[in-house]
């Protein structure tokens, strides 16, 4: 596997890459780890690196500063890396899936893979790979990923409102997620998504949008 070699980053230890491109449906399937281990890792080292690099370039508050990495860390962010870089056809999943990769497991996949890098080249290889591929993004203000759950709670609270986000289920046989957002008891808001997460943030997205009509 050769999807990090544009990034001048050597992978000698190519079990440990394969098995950062392994989801857990597939190792019980075939007795192999999964990409679990590492992505407990490689979250780790996304989250000190983002930190820096806000750290460093902005003059924000802390409060400020964690939602601003939250958007850039999010499950809609990581999953475009991961198809920026190119290796989202590479990953394993079992035969129970059907073959559907969504993006919540190429989400996790980017941290994993971000571990491999740490452990067989260090932090500053690191760095520099999240300078190629995370940085440009972030600095690119036409790509942006907002956090539409966080930004509706801040919506509401100033009238101290409770926001509650409830899943239905409208087909039990379609791999798709239905979720309704209350607003003190009231469905402002519905969205939908291939995960649970996705499919809140669309809900609160859509709640926003009915809310600045």
């Amino acid at each position: 596997m050769n999807f990090l070699d544009k990034y001048g980053i050597k992978i000698n230890n190519q079990d440990l890459l394969l098995t950062a491109l392994t989801h857990s449906s597939y190792a019980n399937e075939n007795n192999c780890e999964s990409y679990e281990r590492l992505e407990f890792l490689g979250d780790a080292v996304l989250q000190v690196l983002i930190s820096e690099y806000l750290y460093n370039t902005t003059d924000l508050k802390e409060g400020k500063m964690s939602k601003e990495r939250a958007s850039y860390v999010c499950e809609d962010a990581l999953a475009y890396y991961v198809k920026k870089v190119g290796y989202n056809d590479l990953i394993r999943v079992g035969n129970g899936l059907h073959g559907h990769v969504n993006d919540t497991i190429i989400a996790d996949t980017f941290e994993s893979v971000l571990a491999v890098i740490y452990l067989e080249c260090g932090l500053e290889k690191c760095k520099d790979y999240i300078n190629d591929v995370v940085i440009p993004e972030i600095e690119n203000e036409e790509i942006f990923f907002k956090d539409y759950k966080t930004l509706l709670q801040e919506f509401v609270q100033t009238d101290r409102k409770s926001v509650e986000y409830v899943l239905r289920v409208d087909n039990p046989h379609v791999p798709e997620f239905a979720v309704d957002v209350k607003v003190d008891n009231i469905i402002l808001g519905s969205g939908k998504g291939r995960s649970k997460k996705e499919a809140e943030q669309n809900a609160a997205s859509d709640a926003l949008k009915k809310c600045a009509r």
